[in-house]
């Protein structure tokens, strides 16, 4: 009895990892994006924040900043994994697979554009110029990551690896 109950989990990890490529549609590199700009803008705001009132320089408060947006890109893609009954370890490797590249390219725009920026480095939370700059760094960082997302779950990677698991 043990061994055919393990037989019929490894049948399903099988069937997880040979499933076709997902279709993707807009509408689902959209969400995708939306979820991964959801954790990004958490963790981007958080650091951001915390930087900037304990008066840190500029690379401290960037690298705490997007280690925070992974942490909880990250976490925000393992709580909904963890709920569909995937163990720990599993969950952990689904979201590394599911978020990795989107949370890169995301963190990489977010922050190239408010390098960019003239002033906005120097701004302090007070500043309408370091919400405003956030915000808009955030915006095309989902504008730019959506194809990335499109393109990734119709190769049956990215955010298609998390769907797999939610029946």
């Amino acid at each position: 009895m043990e061994h055919e109950a393990h037989t019929h989990h490894e049948q399903d990890e099988t069937h997880h990892h040979d499933m076709a490529p997902s279709t993707a549609t807009w509408a689902t590199a959209v969400q995708a994006t939306l979820h991964c700009l959801t954790g990004c803008a958490i963790g981007e705001v958080l650091g951001m924040v915390v930087g900037t009132a304990l008066g840190w320089g500029n690379l401290p408060t960037t690298v705490l900043a997007i280690v925070l947006a992974f942490l909880f890109g990250y976490s925000l893609t393992l709580r909904g994994v963890l709920k569909a009954g995937v163990g720990l370890r599993t969950a952990v490797r689904v979201a590394l697979a599911a978020d990795t590249l989107s949370i890169a390219v995301m963190e990489l725009v977010d922050n190239g554009v408010i390098v960019l920026w003239p002033g906005a480095m120097d701004a302090g939370l007070g500043d309408l110029l370091f919400w405003a700059t956030l915000a808009i760094s955030l915006a095309v960082a989902f504008v730019i990551t959506t194809p990335v997302n499109k393109w990734t779950i119709g190769r049956g990677k990215g955010h298609a690896v998390v769907h797999q698991y939610h029946h």
